[in-house]
């Protein structure tokens, strides 16, 4: 089992029974939503050229985005019984286009990790077939008879572990930064609640916060006038105090701080300040990184250059 695997089960472990086992019912569903997209990618000829095409239409960044997506969507249900935030944004929802193609590339990079030759002599208007076995034999080696659902966990967060894997080498090659700032999620900054000032002094204006005046309250319980708090919350999504993260809209920046709530939570350590570890990458992290990954994209783009009307769709 990689490092990053252990990580998530072991911050998974310490779940309450009912939450757990509220978790794996969650996560077996997501899993048989995703089998069941898949199924009927693979199933239909007209919408796996779909699917390929709007692949093939995604530059390397956009499929990485992608990819970041899809992860951020998974971590959000892994962390659900851990971030003391809840938070919904629909500008982080990934759409049934987008998720169609985050699953078949998924696929695709499996395929290329396990057999790299398997794709190279066809047409990709064969690979369907190719892919209907490999997602068949993945199927066949998770979920016999009388496996409970907690079966689909390991298989679950080694796919989330396999993303994170890739998201973190991008970021690093990118030149991405430990800890970089992102405003807060707008509709988390919304719902903040308003308390009256009970003294003290706003750690922002450093005025105090007299009876009457306009106070919020963030969810580490630290108060701040509004209009302080509103400018700083539009650049970052940090406390002035404690460096409690919440939310945010940025998908990489989101991924970080879900990740950074599970790592502590696998460590026993309560969550507050951003970690310093991102991007982090294991040594042995092998799938799917960027080489594989760039390969599967010149393999899409390469073969679906010389698609024509009639093989493409």
């Amino acid at each position: 089992m990689d490092d990053e695997t252990a990580l998530i089960i072991s911050a998974l472990s310490g779940l309450p029974p009912p939450q757990l086992y509220a978790l794996i019912q969650s996560i077996f569903s997501a899993a048989f939503h995703h089998h069941r997209r898949l199924s009927a990618i693979l199933s239909s000829p007209t919408l796996f050229l779909l699917t390929l095409r709007h692949l093939h239409s995604l530059s390397l960044p956009g499929k990485t985005l992608l990819i970041a997506r899809h992860l951020l969507s998974s971590l959000r249900l892994l962390t659900s019984h851990l971030d003391p935030v809840t938070h919904s944004s629909s500008h982080l929802l990934i759409r049934h286009r987008d998720l169609d193609a985050a699953l078949l590339l998924l696929l695709l990079c499996d395929l290329r990790h396990h057999e790299p030759q398997a794709l190279d002599t066809r047409r990709p208007s064969d690979w369907r077939l190719v892919l209907q076995r490999q997602c068949s034999d993945d199927a066949l080696s998770i979920s016999g008879i009388g496996v409970y659902n907690g079966g689909t966990l390991i298989p679950y967060v080694e796919t989330v572990a396999r993303c994170w894997r890739f998201i973190s080498s991008s970021a690093a090659g990118a030149g991405g930064k430990s800890g970089r700032e992102a405003p807060a999620s707008v509709a988390v900054v919304v719902a903040l609640p308003s308390v009256g000032g009970a003294g003290g002094d706003c750690a922002i204006c450093r005025e105090e916060m007299r009876p009457g005046r306009d106070v919020c309250e963030l969810p580490c319980q630290h108060r701040f006038h509004w209009l302080c708090a509103l400018p700083w919350l539009r650049k970052r999504n940090t406390c002035p105090c404690c460096r409690f993260e919440l939310p945010t809209d940025d998908v990489m920046a989101e991924i970080r701080r879900l990740w950074t709530i599970l790592a502590r939570a696998a460590t026993g350590v309560p969550h507050q300040s951003p970690d310093s570890t991102w991007p982090h990458q294991s040594p042995d992290s092998t799938w799917p990184h960027q080489g594989s990954f760039a390969v599967v994209n010149d393999g899409v783009y390469g073969a679906m250059e010389g698609c024509d009307n009639d093989t493409c769709g």
